[in-house]
């Protein structure tokens, strides 16, 4: 964490008193940074192209892969007359009251606009992926739960939360959302990911950032491309794919967010793909993104990712040619630290084995967002707003820090109701037999792992997991309530037992005999399973926690066949950072309820849903294995990567991706298709009726499904084109529509272009990609038509609700 530091003086030695082009709004941001590069030496070029993690450890095992090997002591000082591209984490690198992180960051930024001849502040970056993660901030649900609410509305307005609170302390940049596709869930990131279906993902994501940069902050996509594709599910491994695979599954929803964001920053991945690594392929980052997209923000390394060229891909011999490949490859900005931008890059410059032509690139699109940002305005002020409203006027104001300690609130009331929010339309009622809800019982035993865990609600990227353990003096910040405490608030007439019964992810089995006395004296069981969410190796799910099986860890699957075997219901209750197989609890559990790291409100919104105050409506954004070993599975297989005559392991998922139960029904009826033809640039028009036959309110998620029975290159079986949340008050029905272009239909055919293809077609109205409820058979007419990116994505549905006359209709609008 940056220190505390005395204010020194502004620069004296300005050229002259009239406002200089750059620092002046009145003329365009091209003739701003113009000048600016014209005016700057190289070595105060390089400095822009570069971040300084301020505080962190070279010491090994903290916050970020290979620290320990890739940090050097950084003379911070020595640095700042040439001045500064970016501050890494201010605030999420060691707890630091609010107030006090945004002093110290506004008097590190007086000091390096101070130090340099141009006076060009800092780009201060943070994570933010299930939060602004930094102490005392409201740590929200993990991406899988944006997934699974298939909520994008809600999910914008959680991200403009984040942002607000980002933007409030004097932050810029958020490293968030990860647009990866899950493709093997036993790969340790997929409580980081949106879901296993590109279209979910690249609505869900486009959300987040569209609210994120409303608040003011720059939003990140991660990363670029591939990541989630690697052999066996390991983190940082080689990817296993196909161009067709790349372009089709893991591209689109990269696409989307920046055709319809306009979002400022890229982050480049730190697989290979065919031998070519992310962050030295040119044709990736320049020719696709730059050339055909039309992206004109910035890209940065992931977190020493250029060093990587080196250490780990080998495709670099020294730092200095790690350099040179990366900006030759379109990476502007190496994070988080200089290691190979500084005198590497420089001596390579100085040599001529590096185009300064190269640095100039990269500098005229940093320097074009940092004009965007007003960091170049005359009148810009290191002050942030949550010290400005704290009545900090300047930076040598604030003579007395502690004065401020405790003024600056990240988890006020409100972000909690959001927070809520969330995590109640994120929650997926898998199974029920009638048990749930559940009906004033009288004894419950709560029992496993997760039913005293306060972290057990939490992903690997909020602060308290990722960053708080390493500091077991301070307290966590933000309130926790555990399942057990939940549970207890919201059954007061009940008693409520606990018993661990086994831990996590160890053998041992001793404390099982005792749950099992719990259960057998109990009216219902609860369940409380899961994950513990860590850093490389220190959970079982997270960044660099990837499971060798997707059995539960540990030997929760013991505990939950002894429960099973008690003669009380059992209601298994998922904390988890990824689907389970559940064994024989699958069929024979009386219900079961998924949660993937719900945040600070999530234990409260399961015991809703348990009681039925919540109806749940939350979705599988990937699917539950039926069993431990057959991975890498997905619902977006082709005929051959589903159960087959020729082989002897079924792949066929236990809960479907885009399950989901509630506690009343309903019927889907009436489908009607304006025209069964439509030319291949053509749309086709379907409407049905959706009915709540059930007693209770409730939430329907429509989805849409295209099925191409015959096409040039094999194609999946179904994939998701459309949804929308349909809610519905008992007896309540609605005439849904919906518009289904033909480019919905494209795919790369054989040439490497993408196509539409005329044919006959079915799409499928469903309630999961498992359970099709209404299907239109329908044909494309016409020639072959080839399509770019500048094609309709969207199916369009309508399902007839006056956001005017209901308030809350917004969080309810379509996903397509």
């Amino acid at each position: 964490m940056t220190a505390n530091v005395a204010v020194e003086t502004p620069r004296a030695d300005a050229p002259d008193t009239a406002t200089p082009v750059w620092n002046d709004p009145a003329h365009d941001v091209d003739t701003r940074v113009a000048a600016l590069i014209a005016a700057m030496t190289v070595e105060e070029k390089v400095a822009q192209l570069f971040g300084v993690w301020v505080g962190a450890s070279a010491e090994g095992g903290e916050v970020a892969p290979y620290q320990h090997e890739m940090e050097e002591a950084v003379d911070f000082e020595a640095l700042l007359p040439a001045g500064l591209g970016q501050l890494t984490r201010p605030f999420g690198t060691a707890p630091v009251d609010p107030a006090l992180g945004a002093l110290s960051l506004m008097r590190t930024q007086a000091r390096v606009v101070a130090a340099s001849r141009f006076g060009i502040p800092a780009l201060a970056h943070e994570e933010c992926l299930a939060g602004f993660a930094t102490w005392g901030a409201t740590a929200y649900p993990v991406p899988l739960s944006w997934g699974a609410t298939f909520n994008p509305a809600l999910v914008r307005r959680m991200a403009a939360a984040i942002g607000r609170d980002m933007r409030a302390v004097g932050v810029h940049q958020g490293l968030a959302p990860v647009l990866d596709v899950v493709r093997d869930v036993r790969w340790g990131r997929v409580e980081e990911t949106v879901g296993e279906d590109p279209y979910l993902v690249g609505t869900v994501a486009t959300a987040y950032i569209q609210g994120l940069e409303s608040a003011g902050v720059l939003a990140t996509l991660k990363h670029f491309v591939g990541y989630s594709a690697s052999r066996g599910g390991r983190n940082l491994a080689p990817a296993a794919m196909g161009e067709r695979e790349r372009a089709d599954v893991l591209l689109p929803p990269f696409e989307m967010a920046l055709r319809e964001t306009g979002v400022g920053s890229v982050m480049s991945s730190y697989t290979d793909t065919d031998g070519v690594p992310a962050a030295a392929d040119a044709e990736l980052l320049t020719g696709l993104l730059r050339e055909t997209w039309g992206f004109e923000g910035t890209v940065v390394a992931d977190y020493f990712g250029i060093s990587f060229l080196r250490t780990l891909h080998g495709v670099a011999g020294d730092w200095a040619e790690a350099a040179g490949v990366a900006l030759a490859a379109g990476v502007d900005v190496e994070l988080p630290t200089v290691k190979t931008f500084g005198p590497p890059l420089l001596a390579a410059l100085a040599d001529g084995r590096v185009d300064e032509g190269l640095v100039d690139r990269a500098l005229r699109r940093v320097l074009a967002q940092k004009v965007r940002l007003g960091l170049l305005d005359a009148d810009w002020s290191p002050v942030p707003e949550a010290l400005a409203a704290a009545g900090v006027e300047s930076p040598g104001a604030a003579a007395d820090p502690e004065a401020l300690r405790g003024k600056v609130d990240l988890d006020p009331v409100d972000n909690r109701k959001l927070a809520r929010e969330v995590a109640e339309q994120a929650v997926v009622l898998l199974a029920n037999d009638g048990t749930l809800p559940l009906r004033q019982p009288r004894r419950i035993a709560l029992v496993g792992p997760n039913a005293e865990d306060p972290h057990a609600v939490l992903g690997c990227y909020s602060f308290p997991v990722h960053v708080g353990v390493k500091h077991p003096e301070t307290p966590v910040g933000i309130g926790l309530p555990t399942l057990c405490e939940a549970l207890r608030r919201e059954f007061p007439g009940a008693t409520v037992t606990v018993a661990a019964g086994c831990s996590v992810d160890g053998p041992e089995t001793d404390g099982i005999a005792e749950a099992v006395r719990h259960a057998r004296e109990a009216d219902v069981v609860i369940a409380a399973l899961g994950d513990r969410a860590g850093l490389f190796g220190r959970g079982t799910s997270g960044e660099g926690c990837d499971a060798e099986s997707l059995a539960l860890p540990g030997a929760q699957q013991t505990l939950l066949d002894a429960l099973l075997d008690s003669g009380t219901p059992v209601v298994p209750v998922l904390l988890a950072g990824r689907p389970y197989a559940l064994g024989r609890a699958a069929a024979e559990s009386a219900a079961i309820v998924q949660s993937f790291f719900p945040g600070v409100e999530g234990t409260t919104a399961v015991a809703d849903v348990l009681s039925g105050r919540t109806n749940p409506s939350g979705r599988l954004p990937v699917g539950v294995p039926s069993g431990p070993g057959a991975q890498p599975t997905t619902y977006l297989a082709p005929r051959l990567g589903q159960a087959t005559e020729v082989s002897n392991i079924d792949p066929t998922a236990a809960f479907a991706f885009g399950h989901g139960l509630s506690y009343t029904t309903f019927d889907w009826s009436g489908l009607e298709v304006a025209e069964a033809e439509c030319a291949t640039d053509g749309e086709f028009r379907l409407s049905f009726t959706v009915r709540n036959t059930g007693e209770r309110d409730g939430t329907e998620v429509v989805q849409l499904y295209l099925h191409d029975p015959v096409a040039s290159v094999v194609q999946p079986v179904q994939r998701l084109v459309g949804y929308a949340r349909v809610p519905l008050r008992t007896g309540e029905e609605r005439r849904v529509r919906v518009a289904v272009p033909a480019d919905v239909a494209s795919f790369t055919g054989r040439d490497g272009r993408r196509v539409v293809e005329p044919g006959a077609l079915e799409l499928r109205l469903a309630a999961s990609s498992a359970e099709p409820r209404l299907t239109a058979a329908v044909t494309l007419t016409g020639p072959p038509r080839y399509v770019d990116h500048t094609r309709r994505l969207h199916a369009e549905f309508d399902p007839h609700r006056d956001p005017e006359a209901d308030p809350g209709a917004g969080d309810e609008a379509p996903g397509g």
